[in-house]
């Protein structure tokens, strides 16, 4: 019998290919104003760190009314191009299945609550979820422990007893810094980043059941 009770996943990266995209709508964004983001700097300072891609323009000099306006653009785009491009990873549908009906499971992502709407709707996998955390529920974004503290409220479960599963760095270390465990599942974007403080580190969303069932 599992030792978990509740797993906490993470979405993007992790159940769905987004963050391609997010670099995307960023690039796109951001070009047309002037500012220069590198896939390196995206991939090492905002999914490795959580550092908001907007201190780019900040940098810059860009006013705070600009910066806002930067974020409304860069939010329009991401939407339009998740509603077009968005596609599950390979493996999740099926390891979802699996995993049903054994545990409580809910999502806990920086992504805000529509966008969340879009892709359950895309993907189909929203019944499969008991709850969700996003970016409109919590102050403090990964890699602060907030998210996964505010999941852990709500599923009355005790720390031992849940199990986050992450795609980059700065997730793992808000699940750790929640006390919990975290089995990281790095993707191509995430694969550079440091999960030295995961509890294991998976090659595929697959590998989940054997390991909690």
């Amino acid at each position: 019998m599992s030792k978990f009770e509740a797993i906490f996943f993470d979405m993007d990266g992790l159940l769905v290919e987004t963050e391609a995209l997010s670099f995307e709508s960023t690039k796109e964004t951001f070009v047309a104003r002037g500012i220069e983001m590198t896939k390196e700097w995206f991939i090492d300072e905002h999914l490795g760190k959580g550092i908001s891609t907007l201190e780019l323009a900040r940098k810059k000099g860009f006013s705070e009314d600009e910066v806002q306006k930067l974020r409304t653009m860069r939010r329009q785009r991401y939407v339009e191009l998740l509603e077009e491009k968005a596609k599950p990873v390979e493996g999740a549908l099926e390891t979802l299945e699996l995993l049903r009906g054994h545990f409580l499971m809910a999502v806990v992502t920086g992504s805000y609550r529509n966008q969340y709407n879009i892709l359950m709707q895309r993907t189909g996998f929203g019944h499969f979820f008991d709850f969700s955390v996003t970016g409109d529920d919590v102050v403090h974004f990964k890699p602060h422990p907030e998210p996964y503290l505010r999941a852990l409220g709500i599923s009355e479960k005790s720390k031992g007893s849940c199990l986050v599963l992450e795609d980059s760095g700065n997730g793992t270390q808000a699940a750790k810094a929640a006390g919990l465990t975290c089995y990281a599942i790095p993707d191509v974007l995430t694969k550079t980043h440091d999960f030295s403080t995961a509890d294991k580190v998976l090659q595929s969303i697959r590998d989940v059941p054997a390991l909690v069932l």
